[in-house]
């Protein structure tokens, strides 16, 4: 259990965190894209083998509202953003929250490289907005802002910090202990760094990279040890799509995990979508980060136990 915190205390932070969403919608719509609202509530969530949604009245609360937005693209949209709240069960911790709010933003014609460019190009924004000069203080260190961002492989990550190779991680089945536990505490400490090219097992919705299909083009933002951001080059076929949705939902069967229907609708449409990418941020997280907070706790409005 988390420790209270007074809700008076927190009125600077919501403050700027109020500053920081308004600045991130404002470097949305000066960069031409269109904010939508999908459905929150919806009939069937990408079955991903690690997060569970939770049942709202025979459908499901999204846990992103991905599906939904690369529809939106299916349809010809080609540049869109989303602030929203979403929902996955069984998550609380320092970093984490049941019920959060999510940043997502999808555009056509570009890969998970153009996001990483987008990314720091937000994150600068958000940071000359609030006057810091290309520098915030997380956890007892300096972080710039303003320099080149770190990019490294998933794969040079493991030789660095994890003491055993990612493929060695797969095969004896340890490659998130080993991420969590050896890894993220690593990235991001002086810089924000991109990790990038995750294993082919690990790009649910990411299409294979050309000329290595071991790996899929996804990456995650880290900034002072923290994951803030998971991003992809969007698969847009359809049967390989299926085929990997059947995998995750096996692997809910054999975990005794709650079934969800498959997304049929989004599977249709899904030939129509063109090349593109796109990018779920955290918002509380960055928040948190951005302001030097210890717990997501100190950046919201209520914690579940407070309600």
């Amino acid at each position: 259990m988390t420790q209270k915190r007074p809700l008076a205390g927190r009125r600077t932070a919501l403050l700027a965190r109020a500053y920081i969403i308004q600045q991130i919608r404002k470097f949305f719509i000066e960069g031409g894209y269109l904010e939508v609202e999908t459905p929150l509530r919806i009939p069937a969530p990408p079955p991903e083998s690690h997060i569970d949604a939770v049942a709202a009245d025979g459908w499901f609360l999204h846990t992103s509202p991905e599906l939904c937005m690369k529809r939106l693209l299916a349809a010809g949209f080609d540049r869109l953003f989303q602030i929203c709240r979403c929902w996955r069960s069984g998550e609380r911790g320092a970093f984490h929250l049941p019920e959060f709010t999510m940043l997502e933003w999808y555009r056509s014609e570009t890969d998970y490289l153009g996001l990483m460019d987008d990314c720091e190009e937000l994150v600068r924004s958000v940071v000359s907005g609030l006057g810091w000069n290309g520098r915030i203080a997380y956890r007892g260190r300096a972080l710039d802002i303003n320099g080149a961002w770190e990019r490294i492989s998933v794969r040079e990550a493991y030789r660095r910090f994890g003491g055993i190779s990612m493929e060695q991680a797969m095969a004896e089945d340890c490659f998130d202990e080993v991420m969590v536990n050896a890894i993220e505490p690593m990235l991001g400490l002086d810089r924000p760094v991109f990790i990038y090219d995750y294993p082919a097992e690990r790009g649910a919705l990411a299409r294979l990279k050309n000329g290595d299909p071991s790996v899929a083009e996804r990456f995650e933002l880290y900034i002072g040890g923290v994951e803030i951001a998971n991003a992809f080059s969007e698969l847009i076929d359809a049967d390989e799509q299926r085929a990997r949705f059947v995998q995750e939902a096996s692997y809910r069967e054999s975990a005794s995990k709650v079934p969800y229907p498959s997304p049929e609708k989004f599977l249709e449409e899904l030939p129509n979508m063109p090349a593109s990418a796109g990018i779920a941020l955290g918002v509380d997280r960055l928040v948190m980060v951005l302001l030097g907070k210890e717990s997501i706790d100190d950046v919201v409005t209520f914690t579940p136990e407070e309600l």
